[in-house]
């Protein structure tokens, strides 16, 4: 086998694997560190895509236009988790079921407003990486940075903020973190807002390869629930090695037999590790974070 071939593979199944971490960050926060389990979360990933869209087309440069899409995911996030989210901790199934008219809520109302074409941004120009007699996507092979990055912002907020200490001791101790004054409902809010902001940040990001409809995030759904419940309850470091192991290895299937088998391999995995490792393959680490 050709080095240029195999380093091609490589490289367009971490690319893969980085895209999928990408969308999967946000459910990482949010059912990984608060237990909730956000059914809209493809819906704050659809929106991202479609703020970015329209602020691009309003005169706005891309590159802006993913932080202010971040923002009003952000924002709409708070607003979910103070009139819906907030009454329904420690009741998993009313939050599915609530979250789940959330979406369906979301791709309704996108669809009214922007219509059921897909459009994408056309701003952004094209490039491509070459090794040897192979081509890559440029952007596509952008994303393995761009995970990285993202990875190292949340994990670092996290642990090195203030937020970070008292979102995890809301989290965890949520008793005693009232007990020594920290107001547990304004840091619920403000992490539940990150994660959706995080799935902001992913649709936005990803536009230029996933084209704005008002269902373009079910691509991603079912992948990244998986991903991070296989995680288990390390959610953050646990869904890097999920993602990179379950997309990128099931990447790599696809490019030697076919996508079908690639699926398969996906899901197959998953339904080994879950069978496995009930809790999670984090469940016995020492780091919980």
């Amino acid at each position: 086998m050709e080095l240029d071939y195999l380093a091609t593979i490589l490289l367009s199944s971490l690319s893969s694997a980085s895209i999928l971490l990408i969308a999967a960050m946000g459910l990482a926060v949010v059912f990984g560190l608060m237990g909730v389990i956000n059914l809209a979360h493809s819906e704050f990933l659809m929106i991202g895509a479609y703020a970015a869209l329209t602020v691009t087309k309003a005169g706005v440069p891309y590159i802006l236009s993913i932080p202010i899409a971040v923002m009003i995911t952000m924002s709409i996030g708070a607003i979910v988790e103070m009139l819906i989210v907030r009454r329904l901790y420690g009741r998993l199934f009313d939050t599915m079921l609530a979250t789940w008219g959330l979406s369906m809520f979301f791709m309704q109302l996108v669809v009214v407003i922007f219509g059921t074409s897909t459009v994408s941004v056309a701003t952004i120009p094209q490039f491509n990486v070459s090794i040897g007699e192979y081509s890559l996507d440029g952007y596509r092979l952008l994303m393995i940075l761009v995970a990285a990055l993202m990875f190292l912002f949340v994990y670092l907020l996290m642990t090195k903020t203030v937020y970070g200490m008292k979102a995890r001791a809301s989290i965890q101790q949520p008793e005693m973190a009232q007990a020594i004054g920290i107001d547990s409902n304004r840091v619920n809010t403000l992490t539940f807002s990150i994660g959706c902001g995080l799935a902001g940040f992913a649709g936005a990001i990803l536009l230029p390869l996933v084209p704005a409809t008002p269902t373009m995030g079910l691509a991603f759904a079912v992948k990244s629930f998986l991903a991070v419940v296989v995680a288990g309850p390390v959610a953050l470091t646990g869904t890097v090695l999920t993602t990179l192991g379950l997309s990128g290895g099931s990447s790599i299937t696809a490019s030697f037999l076919s996508s079908v088998i690639g699926e398969v391999f996906f899901f197959l995995i998953t339904a080994l590790l879950l069978w496995l490792y009930p809790c999670g393959i984090s469940a016995k680490w020492r780091r919980k974070l």
